[in-house]
Formats: structure tokens, sequence, C-alpha cells
């Protein structure tokens, strides 16, 4: 994929994979007990879409473009794009959220932020769009690292974005890895996994080395824009979520048939299963 993520801000899989970090959200402040979020590729973290490289591609058009006036749009998306529409008040669409003011916007005061961006002037840009919030910590390394530097957090709960910019052809089975990693040094995380959907053999081999992983259980998410019969084209997106919460899926049931019929460009799909059921006592 051409990174860096200024091009393919607020496209359809920003789209999926924002609206599912915000369910995340929702569904972790039914309890008061804080938790931490960990970004491990996270950019800049806010995005002009009517900047240079956001209008060389136009991608946001076929992706937030087509919901920024929803007037029928399913309950749970809601606080994604009132995100969108606040940071926009004056009704056009021009300022995109990447996961981090994302993150920064629907976490509460008693929950931590550690954003890591590995390229230095987008980490740079990253540390002075979060300047001034105390709970946010910026980090320079390594994104494959997190796991081992920050895990576990003196938070009881986690959830982590692994959402790497797939330039290197490694990089499926570094999540794989990641993963492990996660869940080896806290159990209960949760572990948000977003990969592109082009080379559907490859895919199947990271499905199948997920589904030998060591998360408790594991809920698969995707959304196609176009059939999956063409590798050369960016067909659809999908997230692998360990320890989902409670209610997570009976929501994305009701989101993604709404976001497949609206984001579709030449064919619409969904597909949401478990990659590892909960095992039964």
């Amino acid at each position: 994929m051409n990174y860096r993520h200024a091009f393919h801000a607020g496209n359809h899989a920003d789209v999926l994979k924002h609206l599912v970090l915000c369910r995340l959200f929702a569904l972790l402040a039914r309890k008061d007990a804080p938790y931490a979020y960990l970004d491990s590729h996270a950019g800049v973290g806010l995005y002009d879409l009517q900047g240079d490289q956001a209008s060389r591609t136009g991608e946001w058009r076929e992706g937030i473009g087509r919901l920024w006036e929803a007037t029928d749009a399913p309950e749970p998306l809601l606080d994604y794009l009132e995100v969108i529409r606040a940071m926009n008040p004056d009704g056009v669409l021009r300022h995109y959220p990447g996961s981090p003011e994302l993150a920064r916007l629907q976490t509460r005061e008693q929950d931590r932020l550690h954003l890591n961006e590995k390229h230095p002037d987008d980490g740079q840009a990253l540390k002075e769009n979060m300047a001034g919030d105390r709970r946010v910590a910026v980090h320079l390394g390594e994104g494959w690292h997190l796991p081992r530097a920050l895990l576990p957090t003196r938070e009881k709960r986690a959830v982590m974005l692994i959402d790497p910019p797939f330039e290197k052809a490694d990089e499926l089975e570094r999540c794989v890895t990641a993963l492990n990693e996660a869940i080896g040094r806290m159990r209960q995380t949760i572990v948000a996994i977003w990969y592109p959907i082009k080379d559907e053999r490859q895919l199947k081999r990271f499905y199948r080395d997920m589904e030998k992983s060591a998360a408790p259980k594991l809920l698969r998410a995707e959304l196609f824009v176009h059939p999956a019969d063409e590798a050369g084209r960016l067909n659809g997106s999908g997230l692998l979520i360990s320890n989902p919460p409670w209610g997570l899926e009976e929501e994305l049931r009701a989101l993604l048939p709404w976001l497949a019929e609206r984001l579709a460009q030449s064919q619409g799909s969904w597909r949401l299963d478990w990659l590892i059921a909960e095992q039964q006592p």
C-alpha cells in the first residue's frame, strides 16, 4: 500500500477501523474501571482531507464522504459520526481524526493512551497534535515492540490497535507474533488487528496462523467494497479482535450490512465470524 496514511485518511478501511474503535471505547465505558489504549502505528493523529496528500487520491470521498450526511445511520455508528461532525462545525467535511485523536476524544479522564509512531516527522507531528493532554504518552520507537515494552499495563484493562502500513511482505506474520506477545503478557487485552483484503491466498495463511494463536477468542469482521477477486486492488479490509467485549458482535451484525450497501464501489459484502470461539466450561 502507498503509505503514509494521509493518502488514505477517511477511506472505507478507515471507516471500518475507526467505528469499531469507537464501539470498543463505548462498550468499555460501561464500567468505571480505567483502561489503557495502545496504538502501535499511530500516524499523525489528525488529517486534512483538503490537504495535498488526501487530495491526490480522494479516497475519503468513497469512505467518510458517503456517510457524512447520512440520516439513516444505525445507532452504533452515531458516536463515530458525532466526533467527525464536531471537528467540522461549519458543516464542510475537511478534518478527519486518525485513531490517536479518535481515542483521545472518546476515552475518559481516568484512561491512559500510549501512542507509537516510528516515522520521525510523523512522530513529531503526533506529539504536537497530542500536546496538552496529560493522559497521552507518545513513543517514537518500533511499533512491533509495543506489547513487550508496555504490557502488562497498570490498568487491569487494555485495548491495543495494531495497524501497520503493510509495506513489507512479513507484516501479516508479525501481526500474529504481536498478538501472541500481547496475550502472553496480559491475557485479557483486547487486541484489534487491521489488515487489507487484497491477495486472498496470503490471507488464508494468515487466518490459519491466527486460528493457532494464543487468543482466548478471536472475532473476524470484514467489509468488502469489491469482490475479492483482484489481488492488485484494495477490495476491502478487516479487523481481528481478541477478547471482544460483550455486545460488539451484535452491534457489528447491525452495522456491517448497512456499511456494505452504503460503501460498495462495485459490489459490497461483509463477513462476521469467529476464528477462535470462546471455550465452553
